[in-house]
């Protein structure tokens, strides 16, 4: 599995094929401020952006899974877009960006958005940990990381026992707040795409080896990062031979329901 948030850029389905990988997608929706996140605009563009992705992925099944990505701020109108493309099977989860969308993932606020997935048991996935964008930029482009510490996520784990959440990337510098929380909810993953593998922690490879091995998913966040670079990478960490195949697909064939396809 490969994942894609970086906006509406997606590369070819040839050329995604020929990366032998499934591209989990989502629109980036939000940004920081000072754009807009409410006004009429905003909210056409996002829609337009929804649609798009989930077109794309209809029209490539067989290698694309769609995400939606709503701004919980927008209160009303996030649902309602949930409603629309859960129940019309657009989407296959919900990918949130916690530090964009200026939000704590245990923020109520965000609580309505959760009810749409839960209700239809499907992941939702969170950024967590350093961004990369606003890296370099002042004032980190307004990006706070603080809103990418994982550990609200495990109120939303609690208040939502059902929900498979996906903790998106690993969670530096707050590693291993994100593994306890795997550990100790079950329907807690990481992925690990975004980074490398080169520069996992060690804390990270050994419970990916060990405890985690059902909960951990390939990812490369591409096209940052193509699935070729990071498998080259990942077979240069220590990953024992019989844990590969459950991160690179059995996770996430049981995770998204996919056996009937493979």
């Amino acid at each position: 599995m490969s994942t894609c948030t970086s906006s509406i850029k997606v590369r070819t389905p040839r050329r995604i094929k020929r990366q032998k990988s499934i591209l989990v997608i989502a629109a980036r929706t939000a940004a920081p401020r000072p754009w807009p996140i409410t006004t009429a605009p905003a909210r056409w563009h996002a829609l337009y952006l929804q649609d798009f992705v989930a077109e794309f992925a209809a029209r490539n099944s067989d290698i694309v899974i769609a995400f939606a990505s709503i701004n919980p701020h927008r209160g009303k109108a996030a649902v309602d877009e949930a409603r629309r493309l859960v129940s019309s099977g657009a989407v296959r989860g919900l990918k949130l960006h916690p530090p964009l969308q200026e939000f704590f993932p245990n923020d109520r606020i965000a609580y309505p958005l959760y009810e749409v997935f839960a209700e239809a048991r499907l992941p939702v996935l969170f950024h967590t940990g350093h961004s990369g964008i606003g890296t370099g930029m002042p004032g980190g482009g307004g990006v706070r990381l603080k809103y990418a510490n994982p550990m609200p996520i495990d109120d939303v784990a609690v208040d939502f026992p059902g929900m498979p959440i996906i903790l998106a990337h690993p969670s530096f510098p707050w590693q291993e707040e994100a593994i306890s929380i795997c550990l100790h909810k079950p329907e807690v993953y990481i992925d690990l795409s975004g980074w490398s593998p080169k520069y996992f922690p060690p804390v990270l490879v050994q419970y990916a080896n060990t405890l985690l091995k059902h909960k951990v998913l390939f990812g490369s966040d591409y096209p940052l990062i193509t699935p070729d670079r990071w498998l080259a990478d990942f077979r240069e960490i220590g990953i024992r031979e019989e844990v590969r195949p459950l991160i690179l697909k059995e996770n996430a064939v049981k995770l998204f329901g996919l056996a009937a396809l493979t």
